[in-house]
C-alpha cells in the first residue's frame, strides 16, 4: 500500500462491530482520527481534529470516512488548509439536512454541495435511514465523486451487518491503486 490511511468515524463514533474498527485491527498502521466529543460534534473541532491527523502523517493520506464524516470531509476541504490527501473513501454518507437527522451535531448543516479538489468515491445503500438514495447520488455529483450504490444495506455499519465488510475493504484498495502516485 502506497498511501497512509486515515479513518474518520461517524456521530457516535464507531463501535468493535463496524468495519473500520475491523480494518483498523487487520491494518495496524490505519489509524482512526480522534475526536474529544463523538455524541455532540462541532465542526470546527472535528475540522481541527482532521488537520491534525493529516499534518502527522509522512504523506497525502487516503480518508476512509464513514456517515457523519463524510461531510466532514467537505468541510475540511473548504477550510483552506495547505495540508494535502490522496484522496477519500466515503462510505453512507448522512444527509444533515434531512428532516430525521439527529439535532445533536453543530455546524454541519447545510450540507456542502461544492466539487472536492482530490478523487473521491461515494459507497451508497439503497435502505439507507440517514440518507436517500437520490440525496446520495447529488452527493456524489456535486462532489465530483465516483457512485456505487450496494444495494440494501442500511447504514453500511456494525448494526447492519457490516463488520469486517472484505468486499469494501478491496473497494478501498481498489480506489487507492487507482490514485496517481
Amino acid at each position: 500500500m502506497d498511501y497512509e490511511i486515515l479513518t474518520l468515524a461517524g456521530l457516535w463514533n464507531s463501535g468493535p462491530a463496524h468495519w473500520q474498527t475491523q480494518w483498523e485491527a487487520k491494518h495496524p498502521d490505519w489509524l482512526r482520527v480522534p475526536h474529544r466529543d463523538w455524541e455532540t460534534p462541532d465542526r470546527d473541532d472535528w475540522v481541527a481534529d482532521l488537520e491534525a491527523a493529516i499534518a502527522r502523517c509522512k504523506r497525502p493520506p487516503v480518508l476512509a470516512a464513514h456517515s457523519l464524516s463524510c461531510s466532514l470531509v467537505g468541510r475540511w476541504a473548504a477550510s483552506g488548509s495547505p495540508l494535502k490527501i490522496a484522496g477519500a473513501f466515503l462510505v453512507a454518507p448522512s444527509d444533515t439536512d434531512a428532516p430525521g437527522y439527529p439535532d445533536c451535531t453543530t455546524g454541519f448543516q447545510p450540507m456542502l454541495l461544492a466539487r472536492l479538489p482530490f478523487p473521491s468515491l461515494v459507497i451508497a445503500s439503497s435502505d439507507d435511514q440517514y440518507v436517500s438514495p437520490r440525496r446520495a447520488r447529488q452527493f456524489a455529483q456535486a462532489w465530483g465523486s465516483e457512485y456505487i450504490e450496494i444495494g440494501n444495506a442500511g447504514h453500511i455499519n456494525g448494526d447492519a451487518g457490516y463488520g469486517p465488510w472484505p468486499e469494501g475493504e478491496q473497494m478501498l484498495l481498489n480506489f487507492c491503486a487507482g490514485l496517481p502516485l
